[in-house]
């Protein structure tokens, strides 16, 4: 029921055909494919400026998980 059946696409594109006319359909369809290329050649070039000028972050010494003496603190935890 939420899915459109072949009869509804067969409408869709009448009406289209009846509102544009046949001629500038294909002109229609052109430009919007040319738009489509454009859009997504922007995101990815997009991407590729926010990867390159991102570079990932490396975390400082006191914000890191690992410390470079473990086994202190696990005794300190273990007689507590």
């Amino acid at each position: 029921m939420g899915g459109l059946q072949p009869w509804h696409w067969v409408i869709v594109i009448a009406v289209f055909v009846l509102l544009f006319g046949a001629k500038r359909l294909p002109d229609a369809a052109r430009s919007l494919g040319k738009s489509m290329r454009i859009f997504k050649s922007e995101v990815k070039e997009m991407q590729a400026e926010g990867k390159a000028d991102n570079p990932p972050a490396t975390p400082i010494a006191s914000e890191r998980i690992d410390t470079a003496n473990p086994t202190a603190e696990q005794s300190d935890k273990r007689s507590a």
